[in-house]
């Protein structure tokens, strides 16, 4: 995003948290109000007339949040028509940044519910397991993928895979995801854990292991790796044998390959 985009993200972020502070039902008015910005995106991205006029930087505030409030207006929640006003009255610097500062917040509402919940954890954690799901579901991906295929048609597919699976805060962020991508379905299932991990103040270390560890392993590496990147960390693992001992972690762009197939990897390379 660029620097308007940023500030306007930033201010949305707080204007969300402020609202939502201590109001009653606040599990439920959060889910509501994410839902119903994810629909109105849907509808800024099928209007193009529209999505540029609610974003015209060159208009009075006033004029954009009035028009959001005309089109949207007792279609949506009153809470959720406060988030939209408040939204279309800041500077974005592209149509395109306004609806993905949307998204963001939609997204933001669903977090906050699952953490008004006690669940935030757990929709960290399923959504990163779910991205490990499609890393080895080739066919599953590929048809989660299709440019041809319709999001609710997407959207349908993943809902049935997810049934009664995972929470329905991580159902609603799949589906808002896979219908409209950024990436790819791998990708931005983890960049939603990424997402929910930094909601926490944490950042995710993906962890291969060779066999499984312990909870005792999970607490050193997760405090280990908090010395070294200055920052409380969120560890998931999964194990592949194939590794032979050790593990390999990624964290952001960073892999730091401790692993016995590495170190012979390595071995063969320097005597080759």
């Amino acid at each position: 995003m660029h620097a308007a985009s940023r500030e306007a993200l930033a201010a949305l972020d707080k204007h969300l948290d402020t609202a939502l502070f201590g109001i009653d039902n606040g599990v439920a008015v959060a889910a509501q109000a994410g839902a119903e910005i994810f629909d109105v995106v849907e509808v800024l991205d099928a209007d193009r007339a529209l999505r540029v006029a609610v974003a015209d930087s060159s208009a009075e505030a006033s004029q954009r949040s009035g028009l959001m409030s005309a089109v949207f207006g007792g279609k949506v929640s009153d809470f959720t028509a406060g988030i939209l006003t408040f939204a279309a009255a800041q500077t974005w610097s592209t149509p395109r940044e306004m609806r993905a500062g949307l998204v963001a917040c939609g997204r933001r509402a669903m977090l906050r519910s699952a953490e008004h919940q006690g669940q935030l954890g757990q929709v960290e954690s399923e959504l990163f397991q779910l991205s490990r799901i499609l890393d080895k579901q080739p066919q599953l991906t590929q048809l989660l993928s299709d440019r041809t295929a319709t999001p609710a048609a997407k959207r349908d597919l993943l809902a049935k895979v997810l049934y009664g699976k995972v929470t329905a805060v991580t159902e609603a962020l799949a589906l808002q995801a896979i219908g409209r991508p950024e990436r790819n379905p791998i990708d931005d299932m983890a960049s939603l854990a990424d997402t929910v991990a930094a909601l926490q103040g944490r950042q995710v270390a993906s962890v291969v292991a060779a066999s499984a560890l312990n909870a005792g392993q999970v607490q050193a590496l997760e405090e280990k790796l908090g010395r070294i990147y200055g920052r409380a960390m969120s560890i998931h693992t999964e194990v592949d044998p194939s590794l032979l001992g050790g593990m390999v972690i990624r964290v952001g762009d960073e892999v730091i390959d401790g692993s016995t197939s590495g170190k012979l990897e390595r071995m063969r390379t320097v005597m080759a």
